[in-house]
């Protein structure tokens, strides 16, 4: 089962609550597989990973590019098992052209970020170092974030629809901030290296997600769950909506998972403490 961050699991923020932390463990228990996939970067998965003290499994961060296996028994916890790259300069040259104050970041895989400037608190997860524009794209890239304050979402979307992007997969979200990932990388593709990788058969799928990133994957699950309440667009892609966020959505839609299941209780993952 394949489970967004943020709008899904969580409020924007690093905090799951504890009624749907309590059914992503009974997933673990019955045997399933849930998967964390997320336009995160891998420092920002581990603080919602954290939040549910989910200790083992998978997630496919960075809408893709990067496939980790969670284990706490490793050091960090984690260990990158896929990281697809980009070369990011020369796109990255072409946003500068129409958008020379955009605050830029390429993701340092597992530990933080290299930034053209400070991005403002609370917005990037872990430690961000600052380092000239030259040494940001030398090298491949798995994620690059664009970031302007003084454009709304659709100005930027018009913006960006004018410029020439090759070799990138970008996708632009509520707020003006644009995430690129190499070209053909989303969620659906980390997803499926995965579904072959643990043997699941593509009707055994399942994703729940609420924004334009998720679009993908929902297109991608045999079984495609948009959060109440999501965007048109988002919900056209998915087989059904399901109770929103505040109402911890994806508890109940774990728990018509687990009905599914020979001897399940389809209420079972709602109660009790979290492990």
């Amino acid at each position: 089962m394949a489970l967004d961050i943020d709008g899904t699991l969580t409020c924007f923020n690093d905090i799951v609550s504890p009624r749907v932390a309590r059914a992503v463990h009974r997933l673990v228990e019955s045997g399933l597989h849930p998967v964390m996939a997320t336009g995160r970067a891998v420092t920002g998965m581990l603080a919602a990973a954290q939040s549910m003290r989910l200790g083992q499994g998978w997630a496919v961060c960075s809408n893709g590019a990067v496939i980790v296996r969670l284990d706490d028994h490793l050091p960090g916890g984690f260990e990158v098992t896929d990281a697809t790259t980009f070369a990011p300069a020369e796109p990255l040259n072409a946003i500068r052209q129409v958008l020379p104050t955009a605050l830029i970041a390429v993701e340092n895989v597992g530990r933080g970020w290299n930034v053209t400037s400070p991005f403002p608190p609370g917005e990037l997860h872990g430690p961000m170092e600052v380092v000239p524009y030259r040494d940001l794209v030398a090298a491949p890239a798995t994620r690059v974030v664009v970031r302007t304050a003084e454009l709304a979402q659709p100005e930027l979307a018009a913006i960006i629809e004018e410029v020439a992007l090759p070799g990138v997969t970008y996708d632009i979200g509520w707020s003006a901030w644009m995430d690129m990932t190499p070209p053909d990388v989303t969620k659906a593709s980390g997803l499926e290296i995965l579904r072959r990788r643990l043997s699941v058969t593509p009707g055994g799928t399942v994703a729940i997600g609420d924004g334009s990133n998720d679009i993908p994957m929902l297109r991608w699950a045999s079984r495609a769950v948009a959060m109440g309440g999501a965007d048109p667009e988002v919900l056209a892609a998915a087989t059904e909506e399901g109770p929103p966020l505040a109402d911890d959505g994806v508890a109940a839609v774990i728990a018509s998972v687990l009905g599914g299941v020979v001897g399940a209780d389809p209420t079972h993952g709602v109660e009790g403490p979290v492990p």
